[in-house]
Order: C-alpha cells, then structure tokens, then sequence
C-alpha cells in the first residue's frame, strides 16, 4: 500500500507515522508538509521522519500531478491545516486557502491520478454551538470560527469529488489531546497539565460551562488506519463521522478538576464572572462505534493525562510555556515577524 500523508511534520503527524509503520510494516509511507513546525520537537526526540520512505517539502497550496505520477499512492492522508481557532482568526485568508481549496484541489487530483481513498481530518467544531443538544452526524451545523467554516467547506467540496471509485472518509475529531514528539500546548488537556506542573494550578480563563470532546492522539491515529482501508460499502462513497468516544464528553471545568485530581491535588481556579464560549457542543460517537468497532479509542483521559504529565516532567519546562513554540500561534507570529514567512504563510526566499 502507497500511503501519502499531507501535514505530516505536525502534531498527529509523528504518532500518525508510528502506528502505520506498525501497523502497516510494508507500507510505503510519504510525506509532504511545509515544514512550519519541524522544528518544535520535544528534546531528546528522535526524528520521527526517519520511519517514511520519503519526505517532500513543499506548500500543499503548491502541489502538483509530478508527486502523484512518481508514486502512484492508493491512500492520501489529508493532515495539513492551519489547525486552531486562533491561528484561523489571525491568518484567515491561508485558513481557507490551505484548508479547503488546497484540499478541493488535491483530491481531484488525487482522483484523477487513481487513488482509492481520500482521509481528511475534520473537526467536531463544526457543530459550534448549543452544548444542551447531543450532537450526531446530521444535526443542524454552526460553526463560529474561521477555521471550522473551513472544515465544513472542505467536506462539501470533498463530497462532490466522491464516487464508487473514490472513497472519502471525514474524520470529525473531537479535540485532540495527548503526548506527540511534536507536543502541542494550545490543546485544552495539554495546557491543563503543563499548567498544573509549572505553575502549581490550573487557570480557567472561561466560566468553565462549555462542552468538548476529547481523543488522544493515538486514537486519531487508530481512527485514521481505518478510514485509510474503509469500503463504500461501509458507510458509503463518501462519509463525514464523528471519530471519538461517548465517555470523552467533558465540560471544561470538569476536565481541569480530572486534571487535578490525576496530577495530586492541584487548586483549580474558575473565572465565573466570563462571558460563557459560545464553542460548546457535546457529541455522539454512536455511528463510529458502529462502523469502525474494532478501532475504537483506547485511551482514557487518565491514560492521555498521565502520559502528557510524565513526558513534560522530563523537559526543563518553562512558566511561560505559553509564549513557547510549543504554542502554534506564537510561533507562527514569531516566524512573521522574523521574515521568515510572509503574511500569507509562504516562506521567504532570499
């Protein structure tokens, strides 16, 4: 099996390339990824590229046939996005730029050139809203962000490319969570437990009300190797579904005492006088575990919170870990204004 993996040098990237390589021995694995986020591996971590078959560098806004001709690929991984609501709010143009037409366009060619299977990373942020109601695949959608707008985009263009020759499988992830070599610090979970290591309490800027989902990062991986092998006949040419669990439904102020309570006993402290988020929604996994029931996640909150806090108690982890590059936004805005990318997220060649 030919497998490219768009975004690959990101979060989901590293783990994502560790389970196929496992669990797919001969796959031959490629990368493609502009590399924005190479660099912010843990220390003492060892390059998790070494484990494809080849690396490309390159803008997906960028790609051409030339890749799908050399290597013929039966599965495309599409992983690259500007990944967060902030980000998407800061460079809102290159979030639908990178998002959804880069994606459009990589599938028709995917297509085109006899791929089988189109994976795209979705997002339970599509639903927004409205934290009362259970969300299931065919719930109304309202997505507050630029970022889950984009999402949304993408899986309609996405499904107007599908036919029986072409599967394609939307992953609606809760939010991620979870150790990676390239550790993300702007996830709710993460912060949570960075937070209640280096500063000793855990600060909820909300009033602590909204619903999230969680799956740790391993499991999108599990949810990916089964979308990658996925037949029409199992959920249809073309499938847009909720990829978590029921159990991870938690409201933020629940998940910050879950913290505490895994981390010993750290003071949690609550803003109730904020606004509430209007980025509230709790979601039903129910058609996942029936279409993907032996890949169902096997992580527990425990589980993602004890590995997140054993791994950052390694590293010489600083109290402003938020002005990190473990932080995308701060990094990306640091790369800007280095010059080392333009405003429109291209690299600057000298």
């Amino acid at each position: 099996m030919n497998i490219l993996i768009l975004g690959n040098l990101g979060y989901i990237g590293p783990v994502l390339i560790t389970h196929l390589r496992k669990s797919w021995p001969e796959a031959y694995l490629v990368g493609y990824d502009n590399a924005y986020f190479a660099s912010c591996l843990l220390m003492d971590e060892v390059l998790p590229e070494v484990k494809l078959d080849k690396q490309y560098y390159g803008d997906v806004r960028d790609i051409t046939t030339v890749v799908f001709e050399k290597e013929k690929f039966d599965v495309v991984i599409q992983l690259a996005a500007i990944s967060n609501d902030p980000m998407g709010k800061t460079f809102e143009a290159p979030t639908f730029e990178i998002n959804t037409s880069a994606t459009e366009a990589i599938a028709v060619m995917a297509k085109n050139h006899g791929v089988r299977s189109f994976v795209f990373a979705s997002s339970c942020s599509v639903y927004g809203m409205d934290g009362k109601k259970i969300k299931n695949e065919s719930s109304e959608l309202a997505p507050q962000t630029a970022y889950a707008k984009s999402k949304i985009d993408s899986e309609i263009k996405l499904n107007a490319i599908a036919d029986d020759t072409f599967t394609v499988t939307c992953l609606r992830f809760a939010t991620a969570c979870g150790i990676s070599p390239r550790i993300r610090l702007d996830l709710v979970l993460n912060d949570f437990v960075a937070s209640a290591l280096v500063n000793k309490r855990i600060d909820i800027l909300s009033d602590g009300t909204p619903w999230r989902p969680l799956i740790d990062v391993k499991d999108m991986s599990r949810a990916i190797e089964w979308a990658s092998n996925r037949e029409a006949k199992n959920g249809g040419s073309f499938l847009a579904i909720n990829a978590g669990a029921d159990e991870s439904n938690i409201q933020v102020r629940d998940l910050a005492y879950k913290v505490s309570e895994e981390l010993g006993g750290i003071d949690v402290s609550v803003n109730s006088d904020a606004s509430p988020d209007t980025r509230s929604y709790k979601v039903d996994f129910s058609l996942f575990k029936e279409l993907a029931s032996d890949y169902q996640p096997l992580m527990s909150l425990s589980d993602s919170i004890n590995e997140v806090g054993e791994r950052l108690m390694k590293i010489d982890l600083d109290k402003d870990f938020r002005k990190s590059s473990w932080m995308r936004l701060v990094y990306l805005n640091n790369l800007v204004n280095n010059s080392l990318i333009d405003s429109h997220l291209r690299w600057i060649v000298y």
